[in-house]
């Protein structure tokens, strides 16, 4: 496993494109940092979000977790593009040549996938961590250690979306037809829930029921929204509607269940497409 891992990291370091996306996804989760020193203004009220409790333990787990996946596309294309590579620069051929199987070559491909989920869930861990002790009002080691369980889905999220791109990219060959064919299929599923939920079932629990069978909106399930959890939206829904949100933050184990199952499909689907390919 060693040896296969390192083939692949060789191979990304010496790509100076794959170098740079790759750094630049983890300046860009930096940033989050910068949202304790922003001001929002909503209907006329100026406030800060570290002053909202977004930084509170145990909120921050959820609400670092989920900005840090709207950078996903960055290690994206780098999946893509290292599969893209492979067949551009003939590597693919060479490897196999050199003597490696073409089950060693999807394993190595996978390792990385995973290598890179599982830095950006610690480097999301550590950040979330100083973050939380500075500017958290709870410091009790229960309450911080509480909701940790949203870096292990942020994890899975990570590796079951890449585990579709590694697919993509094995099926269409091209990064950018390969990064295409996935932001079609999110459009995809996209008409599908309109379809479902305003044509033919025209009841939003049941198409959410449907929906979080296909692979995106399985990924998306496993960490929510988490801006309808914040302190001011609640006292603001409390003032407006007289009402308190009652929607579930939480995963249940079926949608984790789910996003394995595709994690395991698209990777054999990989090496299925390897395998019957002439090469």
């Amino acid at each position: 496993m060693k040896r296969l891992l390192t083939i692949e990291l060789q191979k990304l370091w010496k790509n100076r494109a794959s170098k740079i996306l790759i750094l630049s996804y983890f300046v860009l989760l930096s940033f989050i940092a910068l949202l304790a020193s922003v001001n929002f203004k909503i209907i006329g009220i100026d406030f800060r979000l570290a002053d909202q409790g977004i930084f509170n333990f145990p909120y921050i787990w959820h609400f670092n977790t989920y900005i840090a996946a709207l950078f996903k596309l960055f290690l994206a294309l780098v999946v893509v593009s290292m599969m893209a590579n492979e067949y551009t620069y003939g590597t693919l051929k060479q490897n196999l040549i050199d003597g490696l199987s073409k089950e060693e070559f999807i394993k190595s491909k996978f390792l990385t996938i995973t290598v890179f989920a599982f830095a950006s869930a610690l480097f999301v861990f550590v950040m979330s961590l100083i973050l939380g002790l500075s500017f958290s009002s709870y410091n009790e080691m229960s309450i911080i250690f509480s909701n940790l369980g949203y870096i292990f889905f942020y994890f899975l999220k990570l590796l079951g979306f890449f585990s579709f791109c590694l697919f993509a990219g094995m099926l269409v060959k091209r990064s950018a037809f390969a990064i295409g064919f996935v932001i079609l299929w999110a459009i995809i599923e996209w008409i599908i829930y309109g379809v479902l939920r305003w044509k033919i079932i025209k009841d939003g629990e049941i198409t959410d029921t449907v929906m979080q069978f296909f692979p995106l909106n399985a990924m998306s399930n496993l960490v929510k929204e988490p801006f309808t959890r914040f302190q001011a939206y609640k006292a603001l829904e409390n003032q407006v509607a007289g009402t308190v949100n009652q929607k579930f933050y939480g995963t249940h184990w079926y949608e984790t269940v789910i996003v394995i199952f595709w994690i395991i499909f698209f990777v054999l689907m990989s090496y299925r497409i390897l395998k019957k390919r002439d090469l």
